[in-house]
């Protein structure tokens, strides 16, 4: 079994942040037994997302994606998958409930965009 994790955004790309999560990922995987055999960094382009969901995919057993799941705009790594698999993202009502309440107990006005989390 390999493991490839694709870390999501320009700002990896840039250097403006370091990869800790890709780090964190591999250690804990190797404390599983499951090798990682390659790290790969896409920017936050849908293009370039599949061409990676592509390679990947015919290298690789088990991808883990981190990084561009957020809720801004840019953001667009979960419908880059859905749509690589012919899926269709639905809303999970228990992951919206913890992000309301998550706004909700710091007293947080939550924006429109923060749903985008739950999908």
């Amino acid at each position: 079994m390999r493991a490839e994790i694709i870390s999501i955004g320009t700002e990896l790309l840039l250097g403006q942040i370091t990869n800790t999560n890709a780090q964190f990922i591999s250690e804990q995987l190797a404390m599983l037994g499951i090798p990682v055999y390659y790290h790969s960094v896409v920017g936050d382009n849908p293009s370039r997302i599949q061409t990676q969901l592509e390679i990947s995919s015919k290298r690789s057993d088990i991808l883990i994606f981190t990084g561009g799941l957020g809720p801004t705009k840019d953001d667009l790594t979960k419908e880059t998958i859905a749509r690589y698999l012919g899926r269709t993202l639905e809303l999970h009502l228990e992951a919206m409930e913890q992000i309301r309440n998550f706004f909700s107990k710091r007293n947080i006005i939550m924006t429109p965009n923060n749903e985008r989390q739950a999908w």
